[in-house]
Parts: structure tokens; C-alpha cells; sequence
């Protein structure tokens, strides 16, 4: 991996606001588009950084911006919107931060009296609804999502924002992460912590429906299938995403904790945010959960292994009494989130990497739990599969201790926001992932991993920022890696200073690109809509 050194610090470009548009912009294109890809390719990230003389101050507070780039008869167009949540409408209108983000606390409205500003302090924070990090389908219906409670439906044609819905109305869950599970059949599985039985914390995995024969709203009949203790009682763990394989649910509870009696009491009073109710666990390791699918069973094995902060599962898949599952691991036990302020990302480059330096190492890993565990076999490795080195060792006391892989590690580079040829390989045995590359945390290009060979390949130009490759397969593709891979890179200095880029997924060698006149901030996640 070449690492660059920033010198035109163009990356804090991706940190800026920028105004939505009127219309679809026309594209200048270079290369070809293939003639396969007619849809879109959504993205969401933030785009609007400050409101008014107020600014937002983590990566995750800035107000949800709806990207889009339309593929029809080789040519693309670009476009974009604010999703009108309510916390966007009210800063707007009131030209202030009016409702808390992760890393900003909004004040009561100053202009209210010295006693209904008291008061404001105690009827609670509302949560945001800033759907800024994914948007995904439900039925026939497309939602933008962030991880509360709170999803909001969208147009995927005009991006219009069509209404926001709370999930709490419908199952017992405090809030759902921007990572669901999707299977051919459009059944949606998805995960948040929960209050379960007895006042103690739980994880329920939720699922909802595909569409119904009656176009009923599938939402309305999602159900909790399975719900999965908490290590502590009044602190869940942070949870992006979790593991899916054909007959199992695999959840990663990391030592990274909220503090709810922070959350629900301290937090209204002492003007503090989300950001202020995360704390670590420093004694708990990381402990692995595994479910049955159909029907919905908690296994009760005891599964654990070193501390790790972990956002994203690359694929889960059974083999023969093993589950495998890969994810993008961050070493230790403090919160990754915590290096992610936007005043760190805006840095001059030596200070970002002096930060970067003291956060925890990124790795991807690949662990293995056996699922037949039996207590007569202490002390010997349990996994048996040829083609790994990670192990599964049971302890006197029945817990299984799990060391990993290492599938690919680079001193502060690492492998994020991975994605796979899901249509065909979520939840089997398979070879690629592609990832953003991040390089002390600036994300600076895009990598293809084969997880059996470890082999790595790269596309990287200079002063040039993408964002998570998403794979579209080529029709009748034979091969897993036969496909293209969609990412938005911004190009800060150049004349036109983003651009859609379509890379060979075989080689990572450019197909296209399709350049606009206006820059792109930071995204987060997407989805290709045929």
C-alpha cells in the first residue's frame, strides 16, 4: 500500500457543506459505462456542517444528505437533497441546533424564559432522526436510516421525503442499526438493544416481512424472532451490525458500552450528547452470541475472545459444525468514535496522524466458533477446518476462547466499509470482499481482499478521497468477482471535483468515470437500485 502524504489537505473538503441541487446535473463522461448498469446508486452521508454560527461537531451530526447518480443509455446524471427530517426542518427554521446529535448538544431555544428553559432541561433529549448513514428497501419502500428508533421514507426517483416512522410503535426496541440483513425473498433482519425480561437489557434481532399480497406496510408486522442477553445489565453494548449466515445470527457484543443511566438522567441537565454515554468495559473482552434463524433460539455457549471495537461484518457462513465470520476489527477496548471528531478530521496532516497514531489498530479478522462443543474437550483447539488458522479453545469453566485470523493488517490503514458480492454470497462460503482504505483514518482508496489467499489490490490516485465501493454483478456473471464495483470519489483540486468511478471488481483497473462540476462530501453507506 503507497501512503500518500496529504500535502493540498484537500480531505477536509469532504468535511464542508454544500447546497443541495434543483435539478440532475449532466456528467462528463470518460471510459465507458457498461451498458448493464440502468438504475441507481444512492448514497448518504452528511452535507450540511453548521446551522447558522452553530456547529456540528462529530463526523456522525451533520444533516443527512441524499445523494444520487442515474445510470440510462450510457449516460449519468448526479443529483442531491437534505432528507427533510425534523431535526434538518427545525434547525433550518430556527436557524439554530435544535435537536441533539451525537457529538452536539442542542440548547433549549435562548429566547424562552428563564423557567421554561429549566423545564426544557428535564422532559428528555428528542432523538434525531438525522438519517444520515445508509438507506435500504422494505417491501417496496426505501428508508434512510440512521441507529435510533427513528427511520424516515424516501423517493428513491425524486428523494423526496415522504414521512418518518418510529420503530418503537411496532416492537420493543430502543433503536435498529443502518445495517440490516436482506434476503433474496426482500425479508429484512435487523438488531438493537432492547429492554427484555425482568428490566434487564437484551438484544432483540427483529424481522419484517417482505411485501405483503394485500400492500399492506410490512413494517407493521415486523417481530422480534430472537432475543440475546446483555453482559451487563444497565450498559448494552454499541451495535453496528452483526453476522448472518443460512441457519444463524451471529452477534459481536464488544466492550464499548452506552451508559444508560447516563443516557436517561444525567445527560438532559449537563448538556451533554451521545458521545458522552459511551464508555468501555475494560475486563470484558469481547463476547460472541450465536442464534438459531427458524426458529428463533438463543444458544447458550459462552463464547469470548480479546477486546475489540467492531462496526462492520464483512460475511458469516457455516461449514461443516463451524461458523466463519469476518468482520473489520479495531484492537482493544476504547471507542473508535472517539478519534472521529470533526476538529481531528480537519487537521493538518501531521496532527492527524499524531492522533491517528493513538487510536486502536485496525485489522481484519476472521474468526471460527464451533458449534458442537462438548465439556470433555478442554484445552485442545475445536477448530478443525484446513484452511484456517484462527482457533476455539474450551476453558475449565466451559467458556470457548476464540483467537482470530488475521486476514490483512496495516499499521493504521485500515480495510472499512467492506462490502461483497452479497446477492450471491451473503452467508456462504466465499472469496472477495472490497473495502474504502483508510489511511489514519482519510479514506484514500479502494482495495479488493481475497480472504482464502490474503492477496490485496489497490486503486489509489493522488488527492483523491472515495467512499465505499458497492459490487454490481455483470449479468450471467460465472465468476464471484465479475462484476463492477460503483464508488463516489471527491477530487477537491481538480476542475470538476467529484466524480463517480467504476472500477473492474477482477483488477480494480477503471472502467469509467463520470465527473461533476460540484464537490461530494463524505458518504457513508448506499445501495445500487437496479
Amino acid at each position: 500500500f503507497i501512503t500518500h502524504t496529504f500535502n493540498s489537505a484537500g480531505y477536509k473538503k469532504i468535511f464542508e457543506t454544500c447546497e443541495e441541487l434543483s435539478e440532475p446535473l449532466p456528467t462528463t463522461i470518460t471510459g465507458r459505462i457498461p451498458s448493464f448498469l440502468k438504475g441507481s446508486l444512492l448514497r448518504l452521508g452528511p452535507g450540511l456542517f453548521e446551522v447558522g454560527d452553530e456547529p456540528f461537531y462529530h463526523l456522525f451530526d451533520g444533516q443527512a444528505l441524499m445523494h444520487k447518480f442515474d445510470f440510462k443509455n450510457g449516460q449519468v446524471t448526479y443529483y442531491r437533497k437534505f432528507v427533510r427530517t425534523d431535526a434538518y426542518v427545525r434547525a433550518i427554521t430556527e436557524k439554530r441546533v435544535v435537536i441533539t446529535e451525537f457529538g452536539t448538544f442542542a440548547y433549549p431555544d435562548p429566547c424562552k424564559n428563564i423557567f421554561s428553559r429549566f423545564f426544557s432541561y428535564f422532559k428528555g433529549v428528542e432523538v434525531t432522526d438525522n438519517c444520515l448513514v445508509n438507506v435500504y428497501p422494505v417491501g417496496e419502500d426505501y428508508y434512510a436510516v440512521t441507529e435510533t428508533n427513528y427511520i424516515t421514507k424516501v423517493n428513491t426517483d425524486t428523494l423526496e421525503t415522504l414521512k418518518k416512522v418510529d420503530m418503537c410503535n411496532y416492537v420493543n426496541i430502543n433503536g435498529v442499526t443502518a445495517h440490516p440483513h436482506i434476503e433474496r425473498d426482500g425479508t429484512v433482519f435487523n438488531i438493537g438493544n432492547c429492554m427484555g425480561k425482568g428490566a434487564t437489557l437484551a438484544y432483540n434481532i427483529v424481522r419484517t416481512p417482505p411485501t405483503q399480497k394485500d400492500k399492506s406496510d410490512p413494517i407493521e408486522k415486523s417481530k422480534v424472532v430472537v432475543q440475546i442477553p446483555s453482559a451487563e445489565r444497565f450498559k448494552p453494548s454499541y451495535v453496528h451490525s452483526f453476522g448472518m449466515s443460512d441457519n444463524h445470527f451471529v452477534f459481536v457484543e464488544t466492550p464499548v458500552k452506552i451508559n444508560l443511566l447516563k443516557f436517561l438522567s444525567a445527560w438532559s441537565i449537563r448538556g451533554s450528547n451521545y458521545m458522552d454515554c459511551f464508555e468501555s468495559n475494560e475486563s470484558q473482552g469481547t463476547l460472541f452470541h450465536l442464534a438459531r434463524k427458524d426458529p428463533g433460539e438463543y444458544i447458550d455457549h459462552k463464547y469470548k475472545g480479546a477486546p475489540i471495537g467492531m462496526f462492520h461484518h464483512i460475511n458469516t457462513y457455516e461449514d461443516g459444525g463451524f461458523i466463519v465470520v469476518d468482520l473489520c476489527a479495531w484492537k482493544g477496548f476504547e471507542f473508535v468514535y472517539n478519534y472521529l471528531w470533526l476538529a481531528n478530521l480537519r487537521a493538518n496532516w501531521d496532527e492527524v496522524k499524531k492522533a491517528a497514531m493513538m487510536a486502536p489498530q485496525p485489522e481484519v479478522r476472521r474468526y471460527v466458533i464451533p458449534l458442537d462443543v462438548h465439556k470433555e474437550e478442554q484445552g485442545k483447539n475445536l477448530v478443525s477446518l484446513p484452511y484456517t488458522t484462527a482457533t476455539a479453545v474450551m476453558h475449565a469453566d466451559g467458556m470457548i476462547w476464540l483467537e482470530p485470523e488475521v486476514l490483512f493488517s496495516g499499521p493504521r490503514q485500515a480495510f472499512e466499509f467492506p462490502q461483497i458480492n452479497y446477492a450471491r454470497y451473503a452467508g456462504k462460503n466465499y472469496t472477495y470482499t472490497y473495502g474504502l482504505g483508510l489511511n489514519h483514518f482519510i479514506p484514500d482508496r479502494i482495495c479488493k481482499l481475497n480472504v482464502k489467499t490474503k492477496e490485496t489490490w489497490v486503486w489509489q490516485e493522488p488527492d483523491s478521497y472515495p467512499s465505499e465501493p458497492l459490487f454490481v454483478q455483470t449479468p450471467d456473471a460465472i465468476d464471484e468477482d465479475d462484476g463492477v464495483l460503483l464508488t463516489i470519489v471527491a477530487a477537491p483540486g481538480s476542475q470538476r471535483p467529484g466524480y463517480l468511478l467504476i472500477l473492474n471488481a477482477k483488477d480494480l483497473s477503471e472502467v469509467a468515470r463520470a465527473e461533476v462540476e460540484c464537490s461530494i462530501p463524505v458518504t457513508f453507506h448506499g445501495m445500487y437500485k437496479p
